[in-house]
């Protein structure tokens, strides 16, 4: 009776005309209690009534749409009930069908039993099948159609194929079709027969589009019962993303950094994820052969080689010895071997791109460092021998006449060291002696080889320092006749370029002396800081740096007026440099009010750069400097002069080496114009140099918000499972264009957007590699900022929830250890430094005075909640909050401390509040995480931070599971 009822109401309210919302109403008061819309078929009743005509009534399926909405029918009720109809000839009636599957299909969800969940993957078989009979109906149409010379039934099939492909694109609908194949075994039998049939029909089509459509949905059908299978192969961990991450950075941006930094990240992140010895230094070697292969090619493929052949068996040897229970480090790295000898694609790969045995090479180089013995060496050689043989591609004649880079590098090492003796000895005594070592050093790729060999070994910065000496010593003139004159311009202008050089490739940090270094500041140094364009560097082109003696820039643009070249006898190279500057704004300014025309500005700049090639360097750093400040229409005469001063000069009259020193000289001037070139849309041809030009520069998109290309980029690190160097380089640029906070709060949003456990745990082993690139001023906003704002903001704390939440208790505290570890060492190279307000944010918001109450105090004496526990924020301040002797080990007045107190007060605060939440639970994993972390016997841990008062309140908290929130009592001894 109730049916037809239905039906009545139905009808009664097409005849006056209700409104969806009218229906509803009525609808309820017809039928108050009792059974459900499902039960009585409500769906079903409405689609009978809708479709009775050749076109759908637009009334009553405004009510159905209306009932959906409401969530009056259930979704698998209304697709079983499209699923019934099977006119497929009434395309008005198909497309309102398809219309009502679009409202729902891209977010099918039930609420109920579990009964009532398999009913909805029955449906959406269902469904599915009718899709299928109506898409091959719709191609047989239209095939007849066009038999007849009619086009008729095209827009049909399109939209059933664009509702195919758009309910099958969703993961989550293809797993709900797995399960109802399980269940219903002859249904999906009758799909696999539709599919069979709808590609018969398309075979005879000729419309390649519509094929190509098809094709892929009958793709993503046939992966449907393979989905578990290829599942649990994608989640299978292979592989230790973190120590691949690390190993890059280091490789890709930090070159010249210090071994034992590195050795103790590593062995941090080993001990934080119980990383087992073997496959830890696997992945140290997986990481090195990708770096290898995907550098390009130039100084990057140069570093990397010198970073896996020099750097990374001396870390090993480092890490031999830690302590390794009762295994021997030998038979670690002998095993890690043995499992990449299995990585046959990787290692051919790395042997064609290095045009050697690069395995073979590090063995040798491993059982030198006494880190393999003899006996298993021969055995892993033979080993890849016999697996080389598989590949003759990789012994062709066409690469016999290649030195290959491992082997240079190699045999570099020990000419380093040789060289630094060589620039040891007194340069007055054999200056010619010390030029032909010198002009040795520029040819080819000697100088890249060198170089990058000595930052592998840590010997970069004698290399330097012998160089400034070098520079230094060409100041001291004595009566020189014209052979000693250009010997001494060549010590100048080699060793300034060699700086240079460095400086763009390593980083200016090299060149810097020590700060406790007394007495004068060498020439270079000074020009470097002052003068030098760099990244990030804006320069003043009115600083009195760029403002000599006004007689000797008078002097100076008279020679290069006057003279047909560049005298070199009695001639003070550092100060022509410092004078260059002035005496190129004197001529500028001649040549815009045409006292000088364009003959003699070539005059000029074939001066400039004909003899010395520091000259023009020093000329460009300043018109780089120069062309920033000006407007749009006043550049061309100064990026005119860029343009005659970066060529070379074709001339018979040069000093020795100089193609040489031009090649270099090239280099220099392009990473100077980079930026500026960019920011004025300008392009100047640069010799080619046959070195490499900036592989990692210019990396972000244009016209494309940057908070897009973090997103973007973290989505394909995630997806990868591993991040490349590229997408290191990428970071970098957005971590300093966007700064830390902006940075670190991005991405960890993005990390609690994740909601697969799985998911969530690479993304943090991946967080913690890619905030490496800075991991102590990230580590102070997220303990400082990001961690209170989340966790006393109420709004927010459903983002807490598990798995995101405990992700981010795990990414926080790998953090705090990592920082707190090694805050007390130098920082990285790569590390930029920041600006001293930045270190004055974290006191105001943690101040020194505990009378004083900090705004993370304020903030939680003003929640209600807590009143009882905060009534005062000078009641708990952090001098009583911490133990006497805490605060007589502890320097509270550095940054990291401050903020480690002080988010443990914020924990202490929470765990004493009256009400619980997800941020009560996130303390809980905190805290675990911390104590899984602690290494053992150790002292001087993050969990000294926490009040004593702490240690009580999480053992109520815990609810007779105190021993997971009672662990620190056992670390409390450090104090």
């Amino acid at each position: 009776m109730k049916v037809v009822n239905l039906k009545q109401a139905i009808l009664q309210a097409w005849k006056e005309r209700w409104s969806d919302y009218q229906w509803a109403i009525n609808m309820k008061k017809f039928f108050p209690k009792g059974a459900t819309w499902d039960i009585l078929n409500l769906a079903e009743a409405l689609l009978e009534q809708a479709m009775i005509g050749p076109s759908p009534n637009p009334l009553i399926l405004s009510y159905l749409k209306y009932a959906i909405s409401s969530q009056m029918v259930s979704y698998s009720t209304v697709l079983t009930a499209i699923s019934k109809f099977d006119d497929f000839s009434r395309d008005l009636c198909i497309q309102a069908l398809l219309d009502i599957m679009d409202m729902f299909c891209d977010r099918l969800s039930c609420h109920g039993k579990a009964e009532e969940c398999i009913g909805l993957c029955r449906a959406l078989l269902s469904a599915l099948h009718w899709l299928l009979r109506c898409t091959t109906a719709s191609a047989e149409r239209f095939r007849e159609g066009l038999e007849m010379g009619a086009t008729t039934g095209e827009k049909q099939l399109t939209m059933c194929l664009q509702r195919l492909n758009k309910l099958l694109s969703s993961t989550k609908n293809r797993a709900l079709l797995h399960i109802a194949k399980l269940e219903e075994a002859s249904s999906w039998t009758a799909i696999e027969q539709s599919l069979l049939k709808l590609g018969e029909t398309f075979a005879s089509l000729s419309n390649c589009h519509l094929q190509n459509q098809a094709e892929e949905c009958g793709t993503l059908i046939r992966s449907i019962p393979i989905m578990l299978s290829m599942h649990s192969e994608q989640l299978h961990k292979t592989g230790f993303p973190t120590v691949h991450a690390v190993v890059l950075l280091e490789g890709t941006m930090n070159l010249t950094g210090e071994m034992q930094p590195l050795v103790e990240q590593l062995m941090m992140v080993k001990r934080m994820q119980r990383i087992p010895s073997p496959l830890f230094v696997l992945e140290i070697w997986k990481a090195c052969f990708v770096g290898l292969i995907e550098s390009p090619e130039g100084t990057e493929e140069l570093k990397w080689t010198a970073f896996t052949f020099l750097k990374i068996p001396q870390v090993l040897v480092k890490l031999k010895k830690y302590p390794q229970g009762d295994k021997d480090f030998t038979e670690d790295v002998n095993c890690a071997f043995e499992f990449l000898l299995k990585l046959t694609p990787l290692l051919d790969k790395a042997d064609q791109r290095c045009n050697c045995d690069c395995i073979n090479l590090l063995l040798q180089e491993c059982s030198k460092q006494g880190l393999l013995s003899d006996v298993n060496t021969s055995n892993l050689m033979a080993k890849r021998t016999a697996d080389r043989e598989h590949a003759p591609w990789l012994k062709s004649a066409e690469n016999a006449n290649i030195q290959p880079n491992p082997g240079l590098i190699l045999r570099a090492e020990p000419t380093v060291t040789n060289i630094l003796k060589t620039m040891d000895a007194d340069h007055s005594k054999s200056p010619e002696g010390l030029l032909g070592v010198l002009g040795h050093m520029l040819s080819g790729k000697s100088l890249d080889l060198l170089l990058a060999a000595a930052a592998a070994t840590g010997k970069l910065k004698s290399f330097a320092r012998k160089f400034i000496s070098l520079n230094e010593f060409t100041k001291h003139i004595n009566a020189e006749n014209s052979k000693a004159a250009s010997v001494r311009a060549l010590l100048f202008d080699i060793s300034f370029l060699m700086l240079c050089h460095v400086a763009q490739t390593y980083g200016s940090e090299v060149i810097l002396s020590e700060s406790s270094t007394v007495g004068e500041v060498p020439f270079f140094e000074t020009w470097m800081q002052t003068c030098m364009p760099e990244e990030g560097k804006i320069l003043n082109p009115d600083h009195p740096c760029f403002r000599p003696d006004s007689t000797k820039v008078e002097s100076l643009v008279a020679l290069l007026n006057n003279s047909s070249e560049m005298k070199l006898v009695q001639m003070k190279w550092q100060e022509a440099c410092l004078s260059i500057s002035a005496a190129i704004l004197e001529i500028l300014n001649a040549w815009e009010n045409g006292v000088l025309a364009f003959e003699s500005i070539q005059k000029i700049t074939d001066n400039i750069k004909g003899k010395v090639c520091s000259l023009a360097v020093c000329a460009v750093a300043w018109l780089v400097a120069h062309v920033r400040m000006l407007g749009l229409d006043e550049r061309e005469k100064s990026l005119q002069m860029i343009r005659q001063l970066v060529g070379p000069l074709y001339s018979e009259n040069t000093l020795q080496f100089y193609n040489e020193r031009v090649v270099i000289m090239s280099s220099i001037l392009e990473h100077m114009c980079a930026d500026v070139l960019q920011q004025t849309a300008t392009q100047i041809k640069f010799p080619t140099t046959g070195m490499d030009t900036m592989p990692y520069w210019n990396l972000l998109p244009p016209k494309r918000p940057i908070k897009e290309v973090l997103t973007g980029i973290f989505a394909e690190v995630l997806e990868k499972g591993w991040v490349d160097s590229r997408s290191i380089h990428v970071f970098d640029t957005l971590l300093h264009m966007g700064g830390v906070y902006w940075f670190c709060n991005n991405l960890v949003k993005e990390l609690l957007k994740e909601t697969r456990k799985e998911y969530t745990l690479r993304a943090v082993e991946l967080l913690y590699s890619i905030f490496c690139l800075d991991m102590q001023q990230v580590t102070l906003i997220l303990l400082g900022h990001i961690l209170p704002n989340l966790l006393t903001d109420s709004a927010k704390w459903h983002s807490l929830m598990d798995p995101p939440g405990t992700a981010l208790a795990k990414l926080a505290v790998w953090c705090a250890l990592s920082s707190y570890s090694s805050h007390k060492g130098q920082a990285s190279s790569r590390q930029k430094k920041r600006h001293r307000e930045d270190i004055e944010d974290y006191i105001s918001l943690f101040p020194l005075d505990d009378t004083q109450p900090s705004k993370l105090m304020r903030l939680l004496s003003s929640n209600e909640d807590d009143a009882n526990v905060l009534s005062s924020p000078t009641d708990r301040s952090m001098s009583s909050s911490l133990s006497a002797s805490q605060l007589h080990t502890v320097n509270m007045r550095d940054p990291l401390n401050r903020v480690l107190a002080n988010l443990f007060l914020l924990i202490s605060s929470i765990l004493g509040a009256r009400t619980a939440g997800p941020h009560t639970q996130f303390v809980q994993w905190f805290m675990e995480e911390c104590v899984d972390c602690l290494e053992q016997g150790s002292r001087g841990s993050i969990l000294q931070f926490m009040p004593f008062t702490t240690v009580s309140l999480g053992a109520e908290v815990g609810d007779g599971r105190s021993g997971a929130l009672c662990c620190p009592l056992g670390c409390y001894p450090t104090f």
